[in-house]
């Protein structure tokens, strides 16, 4: 029936596979690390910014990062310096 018909026909469309046939999303979408707001598709303002991890004793970088994302709605407010710092010291103390 053409009911059934675009039933199968918007399924088709709703989901895309990898290479391997595993069903992988075209959009994740991420959230702010300071203010936990998601970031749209449409925040041109925004970025993501690997902070990498060090060895204490060294002080030579260990091949891990910590991944933030701000959101156009921080870095308009001036505050995505202050944000990434205060999210870097939180995550510094958490380890020790």
């Amino acid at each position: 029936s053409i009911r059934t018909r675009d039933r199968q026909r918007s399924l088709i469309f709703a989901t895309m596979q990898n290479e391997e046939g595993e069903v992988v999303d075209l959009y994740i979408p991420r959230k702010c690390s300071w203010t936990n707001r998601l970031i749209e598709a449409q925040d041109k303002a925004s970025v993501q910014i690997n902070v990498g991890s060090i060895d204490p004793n060294t002080g030579l970088y260990i091949n891990t990062y910590k991944t933030y994302a701000l959101s156009g709605y921080v870095r308009g407010k001036g505050e995505s310096d202050m944000a990434l710092t205060d999210l870097v010291r939180k995550q510094d103390e958490h380890q020790l």
